[in-house]
């Protein structure tokens, strides 16, 4: 059987998230001290828009994002605003805030096989997306990695907007 390690070797690394209570100052850090360039300005989000389930259900869950490209990796940015979600879960747990996930994208093709050997191992799913441009599975593996986990599973139409992501941000 295989384990975490296994499952995940063969994926591309494809983001890493902070959460964070202030994302204007977050932003500001990371641009202005370690010049990561190309934050657009934050979007506020909810999980019903995205039929985002937290634990099974549909919750009310508000929160601003961004994100850019630098280096091969995006660097996502969550400030959880109101409501329920595996971010406001974590800046509750660790006020000041921190990496909350990491990201591995593959094919959706190959999104049920990764996701199942990942719920067969133990791993318990958190939340879930179900998007035009990608499948996402969140799911608790605080206790093996650190942090939570999310497979991406991207669409055709899902990789055309990566492709054009990544170029802007070069």
């Amino acid at each position: 059987m295989n384990n975490i390690n296994n499952t995940i070797a063969a994926l591309e690394m494809a983001q890493i998230c902070w959460v964070v209570p202030d994302i204007h100052a977050a932003v500001k850090f990371l641009s202005s001290a370690l010049g990561v360039a190309g934050f657009p300005e934050p979007q506020y989000m909810r999980a019903q828009d995205l039929d985002m389930t937290y634990y099974g259900k549909t919750v009310a869950g508000e929160w601003l994002t961004t994100q850019a490209y630098n280096g091969g990796t995006f660097i996502e940015l969550v400030q959880p605003l109101s409501g329920q979600s595996m971010f406001h879960d974590y800046l509750a747990k660790y006020p000041l805030g921190g990496i909350q996930h990491t990201a591995f994208r593959l094919p959706v093709s190959d999104f049920e096989k990764i996701t199942s050997e990942l719920r067969e191992q133990g791993y318990e799913v958190i939340s879930e997306v179900d998007h035009p441009i990608a499948r996402m599975a969140f799911f608790d593996t605080y206790q093996t990695m650190g942090v939570a986990t999310e497979i991406m599973g991207i669409t055709p139409e899902g990789w055309s907007i990566v492709k054009q992501m990544e170029k802007a941000q070069h």
